[in-house]
């Protein structure tokens, strides 16, 4: 019974970890798209964000969040965070 609920869990954190990703809402200020790069589980990855617009993107990866490397430095978000991107830097609402 134990190794039962034990291969139960395994496969429940596995399944889970397997449809992770980090999805944010994005209100983008400025009017150009600008594209970051993004850390997320140990790779790195781009994202684009389209410009004047507001929308959603999600980061595919094994965590719920990541971190978004901009030249006004790095911003880490969560899986449900608000962002907005005026002049290529990003706030966090």
């Amino acid at each position: 019974m134990k190794k039962a609920i034990l291969s139960i869990a395994v496969v429940a954190l596995a399944v889970s970890t397997a449809f992770s990703a980090v999805t944010i809402r994005y209100q983008n200020k400025d009017s150009k798209s600008v594209t970051f790069k993004v850390k997320i589980d140990g790779s790195t990855k781009e994202v684009t964000f389209d410009g004047s617009k507001t929308s959603s993107v999600t980061i595919q990866g094994g965590a719920t969040e990541a971190v978004l490397i901009t030249s006004c430095g790095e911003v880490k978000v969560k899986t449900g965070a608000n962002i907005e991107i005026k002049d290529g830097c990003i706030k966090i609402n």
